[in-house]
């Protein structure tokens, strides 16, 4: 099967007034028709600066894209200011981080759900408000009528999300990129977008992209996971490799640092010591290293290739090149 959308070794930087920040370094992602895959890692780590820079949606400067190519169907994306222009919307939706900061506060809910429709579908005003309420309805919006007529700060964060869904599925898309799509939301509505997300996308046949910090999100939802660390991809496989047989000590550390129903009340979580290297400089070896309870010498100064583990199960570590392997930093 040919993969919907391929990003082959993607790197973007942004100049500051400190220097220049390495955000994104020589990323490879692939996500084929109808499946869901999680794109995971903490905050800053630049998922969301991957799938924004496929989009053109990064401020060109001060951001910049230094390499990389990526396809669409097969065919290659122009990368800059104008990439993912004829895509957004039509074939490619978006639901972005923050609803409230991402719709327009001066227009109606059902207005702007409406004008894709109308640029992009040629529909009349009045058709175009019509299936506006028909996809609140999709959205599962109690009332949509009266929803399409409010505007964005009269909703909760919940029906905001959803008026987002309605937006970014207006022209059936068939890849939707949702950007940490139940941030700020309490347990019950995060485990209600959920559920609406893999009810669409079993209907309309989508492709889903999420990035997300949650692990708890990803065992749920994902087929396969890319696990971002430092601007890279540290591991990717599918849903069962990364939770049952984690690879990087990243991952490991990750999992370790999830809170479980069956865990021992009496133990402590288990958090990951340090904090991420710094991208205005970043390390010559693994960006893991100083934080890596398995480092050894060769990760200082060294930057691990990708390691297949087994069919689509890959690892950026020295750890599972076979002269390295179990060698602690004493010994090496």
């Amino acid at each position: 099967m040919n993969a919907l959308l391929s990003i082959e070794n993607l790197s973007v930087e942004f100049d500051t007034h400190g220097g220049v920040v390495h955000a994104v370094r020589d990323v490879s992602l692939a996500a084929y028709p109808g499946e869901t895959v999680a794109v995971v890692g903490e905050s800053g780590c630049g998922k969301t600066v991957t799938f924004q820079s496929v989009m053109g949606l990064i401020p060109m400067p001060p951001g910049r894209i230094t390499a990389g190519e990526v396809t669409w169907r097969g065919d290659r994306m122009h990368l800059g200011r104008s990439a993912g222009r004829d895509l957004r919307g039509t074939e490619i939706g978006m639901i972005f981080q923050d609803p409230m900061s991402s719709l327009n506060p001066t227009m109606r809910i059902g207005d702007q759900i409406a004008e894709p429709l109308q640029v992009h579908r040629g529909k009349s005003r009045r058709q175009a408000l019509s299936q506006a309420v028909s996809l609140l309805d999709q959205a599962r919006i109690h009332a949509p009528e009266r929803c399409a007529k409010q505007y964005p700060f009269e909703l909760s964060g919940g029906m905001l999300q959803r008026a987002m869904i309605a937006m970014a599925i207006a022209c059936e898309p068939a890849m939707l990129i949702a950007d940490e799509p139940t941030t700020a939301l309490d347990v019950t509505i995060q485990s209600d977008i959920l559920d609406l997300l893999a009810d669409l996308q079993q209907r309309k046949g989508m492709t889903i992209v999420l990035v997300t910090h949650d692990l708890g999100v990803v065992a749920r939802v994902a087929d396969r996971v890319a696990v971002m660390y430092a601007g890279q991809i540290v591991e990717s496989g599918t849903v069962d490799d990364v939770f049952y047989r984690p690879a990087h000590p990243y991952t490991v550390g990750l999992k370790a640092a999830l809170p479980a129903r069956s865990i021992d009340p009496g133990r402590d979580l288990e958090p990951i010591a340090g904090t991420p290297p710094d991208l205005f400089a970043p390390p010559a070896g693994c960006g893991y290293f100083m934080r890596c309870p398995r480092a050894m010498r060769v990760c200082e100064g060294h930057p691990p290739d990708l390691v297949s583990l087994e069919a689509g199960h890959v690892s950026r570590c020295w750890l599972h090149h076979d002269y390295a392997a179990d060698v602690s930093l004493d010994q090496a």
